[in-house]
This record gives structure tokens, sequence and C-alpha cells, in this order.
């Protein structure tokens, strides 16, 4: 990888990674873009550059975490779901969905539609319903929203949108429910990226664990300007932006793909 595709990996990465639009799903496809080859390292910085962005959420959200032990009970418990069906999958995530760039066309295209679908029924719905607040959830909670964030192993899918339609599903609001799927991002990424670095990690050369650490902090200073613009977004606005998004890119990526550009 050169010093050009690891900067623009990095801000990809820190712009997506809290959007409900899959930083996975758009870290493989540009990838393919950019004819980068496949490697164990490759697969490596994807991950470690996904911890870069979740360290945003330490800096912005890690005091939260300390002094309210209930968040933070709830936010392993929320991960436990993911952290088994990632271990148990972990196999097949990495060597067929992570290579398959035709898996994300179709999870984003899908995706972008469910996403419109679910804000037309949740305004329908939820309205005029007085919405809870983070202090609100229990460890029910917790564990049904994990269980809908394990969806997101498949790349393409949205971690933060998985996360996010099932707190709003639960009543909770959007600042609420986008505030605890930045908590839950905190274990769930740091064991993904601990996970493999204890696999892969002792092949890197000097150069490539440089690359990791440059592209993780490039990453991380990108996702704070884009935590900090989300949370200023969902006080007036709804995801449907995101869903249309997610659509138009899919499909310019499928027109890719097939060659048509």
């Amino acid at each position: 990888m050169t010093w050009s595709q690891i900067l623009i990996l990095s801000i990809i990465e820190g712009v997506t990674e809290f959007l409900p639009v899959s930083s996975t799903g758009h870290l493989i496809l540009v990838t393919r873009l950019l004819n980068i080859t496949s490697s164990p390292f490759v697969t490596s910085f994807t991950v470690a550059i996904q911890l870069g962005a979740i360290m945003a959420a330490v800096i912005l959200y890690g005091s939260k975490l300390w002094h309210n032990k209930k968040l933070a009970s709830l936010a392993v418990i929320g991960f436990i779901p993911t952290g088994i069906i990632g271990f148990l999958f972990y196999s097949l995530v990495i060597k067929k969905l992570l290579t398959s760039p035709l898996v994300v066309v179709w999870t984003l295209i899908i995706g972008g539609l469910l996403l419109i679908l679910f804000e037309r029924w949740y305004q329908k719905h939820f309205q005029n319903i007085e919405t809870k607040n983070l202090m609100d959830l229990t460890w029910s909670d917790a564990v049904i929203i994990g269980l809908v964030q394990a969806i997101s192993i498949v790349p393409g899918v949205s971690r933060s949108a998985a996360t996010t339609l099932a707190g709003l599903a639960r009543g909770f609001s959007r600042e609420a429910v986008v505030e605890f799927s930045f908590l839950l991002a905190i274990p769930t990424m740091l064991a993904a990226t601990s996970y493999d670095l204890l696999r892969h990690g002792s092949i890197f050369n000097d150069n490539e664990w440089g690359a990791l650490f440059l592209g993780g902090f490039i990453s991380t200073i990108v996702a704070i300007l884009s935590i900090k613009w989300l949370i200023k977004f969902i006080q007036t606005n709804s995801f449907v932006i995101f869903g249309f998004y997610r659509i138009v890119i899919g499909l310019i990526f499928a027109l890719f793909l097939i060659g048509f550009f």
C-alpha cells in the first residue's frame, strides 16, 4: 500500500464509521477501486483503522463509561452476542465476505431500502410518543441491540445502522441510541482488532506497523469531527438521506464492478 492509499482509506473510515452507511463496505469497495491486492496486512489495516475511529468514541465518551458503571456494563452486555457470533464465523467473514465486493453492493442497496422503510414506519408509530433517554436503557435493551448489531459482521450492513434502528424500535430517542451505539462500538472494535492482530501481527514488518498506527491516528481525528457532525445532524433530521445514499453508492459501485465505467 502507498501512503496516499493509506490516507484515503483512513479518511474514509473516519468519516463513515459512525454513520449508517457501513465503513467496512466502503473500505472493501474503495480497496477494490484502488487496485490494492488483498493480503493479511490489508485486512488487518482495515480493522486497525476502525479501531482508530473507535478511539474517537473513547476520547469523546470514555468518561461517561468510566463514571457510569451501569452504562459500562450494558455496553459489555450488548457486545457479547456480537463477540460470540463474530468468533464463530471469523473465518467465513475474513476469507469470504470481506473479499466479496458483490456482497457489499447488495447489502448497501438492501440496507438503504430498509432504512427508508424503517423511517416511514417510525414516523408513523413514534411521532407523538415520548422517547426514552440513555439512562432508561435496561439489560434487555442492551441484549436486543447487541443481537441486532451481530448482523453487521456481514460487510455492508453497518454496525451503526443496525444498533441505531434497533434502539429506535425500542423507543429511545435518536441522540440516546446514537450515543449508545458509540459506547457499544468501544468493546466491539477493541475485541475485533485485538483478535485480528493476535492472529496476524507477528508477520508484519516495521513499515506495516507504522502504516497501521498512522492510519489509526488519521481515522481518529476524522472520526471525532464526524461524530460531532452526526450529533448535530440527528437533532433535526432522520436517517432517510443515508438510505438514499446507500442505494446510490451501491448502484455506482455495481456499475464499476461490471465494467460500465
